[in-house]
C-alpha cells in the first residue's frame, strides 16, 4: 500500500469523508524526497483510518493553485473534505501522525 496519486477528477472524492493528509510533491524537488517516504510509511500505517494521497504539482498544476500551494512540499490535512491544516516543508512522521491522530479523534 502507499499513497494515493490523486488528479483533479480524484481529488474531491479522496478527500470527501474521514481525515485525509495530502502530500503536494514534485519528483524533482529534494525536500520532496525526503518527505514522500515518510507519506509513504503513514499510508500503510493508516490503512483504512485515514486517506493518505500525494499530488504532482508538475502534473495537477491546478489542483495546486486551487490550494494556493506556491512552495513544496506542502501538506494538506482535511476532515470530511474541509481544510483543516496546511503545512509547508518537511515534515516529521511524529508530527503528521499526530496531527492525524487529533483530528480523527483516536
Amino acid at each position: 500500500m502507499s499513497a494515493t496519486a490523486l488528479t483533479k477528477d480524484s481529488f474531491k472524492d479522496h478527500i470527501q469523508s474521514g481525515v485525509s493528509l495530502i502530500d503536494f510533491w514534485a519528483p524533482w524537488c529534494g525536500p520532496c524526497r525526503v518527505q514522500l517516504p515518510i507519506v509513504e510509511e503513514l499510508a500503510d500505517e493508516f490503512k483504512g483510518k485515514a486517506n493518505i494521497g500525494k499530488v504532482n504539482v508538475d502534473e495537477e498544476q491546478e489542483l495546486a493553485a486551487q490550494f494556493s500551494v506556491r512552495s513544496i512540499p506542502t501538506l494538506l490535512l482535511f476532515k470530511d473534505g474541509k481544510l483543516i491544516d496546511q503545512m509547508v516543508g518537511v515534515n516529521s512522521k511524529d508530527s503528521l501522525k499526530n496531527k492525524i491522530l487529533n483530528v480523527s479523534g483516536k
